[in-house]
């Protein structure tokens, strides 16, 4: 871990450098080598600012506060940026369990993507594109979620209150169609 202490209209002393150091101890723990830490502090009038850059092997995390005891800044800044690596790390952890567990039973939904011309023409549908989607089981609200974060026009999930397979999917008009199957 590397920290560089920057002070403008402010004299950095050994009290501040150590409680500095100190608190920034909390966010190391939840960020991974190479560490490269950035603290600035600075004076204007009466209001003291503390600015903080935190970079690692997986992003930057930054973080400013403004008090009146520059110490009271420090923390505040180091809070924040616990935070955000806390939060950094708890999405990366749930990241690989997302990706290393598999469909219920081991389901998938094969997606076949078909060839426009080979319709119509008296020939079987010739496949242009196949994906094998995993089912996972989630409400209607993080299914939502998962399509506005993902790049995919649809998703298909297990109702966790109903346990039936449905799709989602976005409409032209920018609201959201739910396919559900009714037994």
């Amino acid at each position: 871990m590397n920290i560089e202490f920057v002070g403008r209209n402010f004299e950095i002393d050994d009290r501040v450098r150590a409680y500095a150091e100190g608190k920034l101890g909390k966010v190391t723990k939840f960020v991974q080598e190479p560490v490269e830490i950035r603290v600035t502090l600075e004076n204007e009038k009466h209001r003291n600012i503390a600015d903080l850059h935190v970079s690692h092997r997986h992003g930057v995390l930054k973080a400013t506060e403004e008090t009146a005891d520059i110490y009271e800044a420090i923390n505040q800044a180091v809070d924040k940026v616990e935070k955000q690596a806390r939060r950094s790390k708890n999405r990366a952890i749930d990241r690989r369990r997302r990706a290393g567990r598999a469909a219920p039973n081991g389901q998938r939904w094969p997606l076949e993507v078909l060839d426009r011309e080979s319709l119509g023409s008296g020939a079987p549908p010739r496949i242009v594109k196949s994906t094998h989607l995993p089912i996972k089981p989630m409400t209607i609200e993080e299914a939502a979620l998962w399509l506005e974060s993902g790049k995919n026009e649809f998703v298909v999930f297990r109702d966790s209150t109903s346990d039936r397979v449905s799709v989602l999917y976005k409409r032209k008009d920018d609201n959201y169609g739910l396919i559900a199957p009714q037994f």
